[in-house]
């Protein structure tokens, strides 16, 4: 299999001293392979959730690389920093992170046209993904409109509309209840399989690591160990 991301010797560290330093991730070296549904999974403080933000580029490492295809982007910052985010990463965040003056199409739209996607095709493309997502029909409404479950489907969608070679999703069912959680994760779980599409989850959430096929576990910003089902 081919890796879409790899660490070797990630650290972030917090803090200026002894007294006060934090090694939220501690020397990891990590691959990620294509199709891959994997959670990185520990409790509070572990550094699930900082290995996460330095697999997106959402925070640089204290220490060595993040490569995504080759790009080590731990050397990058700034513009190209952010327009390799979005040319190459989907994000799922628990809080959604829509925009609220936005519809749902144009939440989805949004990236394809930043990209400089032609309009037919973001059509066309948008108009796939909502109906893959079980949103037909609701294109027109914005998120104060739509259900929390419902926002997190344009999430999803929205992730995953630009074809990015990585999808990296920040605990996307901590403010769902149970069923609606369970219908999104096997959403995701049918998407990952239907398009080989690459996730990568940092959660607390037993739901997600049952449907995981690969937990990384975390204690103290190191890894404790790695299991493939």
């Amino acid at each position: 299999m081919t890796a879409v991301i790899s660490t070797k010797g990630v650290c972030r560290y917090f803090g200026d001293d002894d007294d006060t330093l934090v090694k939220a991730v501690d020397n990891v070296s990590i691959e990620i392979e294509r199709g891959e549904f994997t959670a990185l999974v520990g409790p509070s403080g572990s550094g699930k959730t900082t290995l996460l933000h330095l697999l997106g580029g959402l925070d640089n490492p204290t220490a060595g690389s993040v490569e995504l295809s080759g790009t080590n982007i731990a050397e990058m910052s700034g513009a190209a920093l952010s327009d390799f985010r979005r040319d190459h990463i989907g994000f799922i965040f628990q809080s959604y992170n829509l925009i609220p003056v936005f519809s749902a199409e144009e939440n989805i739209e949004y990236i394809m046209l930043l990209q400089g996607v032609e309009a037919a095709q973001r059509k066309r493309r948008v108009a796939e993904m909502l109906e893959q997502v079980g949103l037909k029909g609701l294109e027109d409404r914005r998120p104060n409109k739509l259900s929390g479950g419902q926002q997190q489907r344009v999430a999803i969608a929205r992730a995953m509309v630009s074809h990015p070679e990585i999808i990296l999703a920040d605990e996307p069912t901590a403010n769902l209840d149970s069923k609606t959680g369970i219908a999104l994760l096997d959403l995701m779980k049918e998407l990952n399989e239907k398009h080989n599409m690459t996730f990568v989850f940092s959660t607390h959430d037993e739901k997600i690591m049952a449907r995981a096929s690969r937990l990384i576990h975390m204690q103290d910003g190191l890894i404790e160990f790695d299991e493939r089902k």
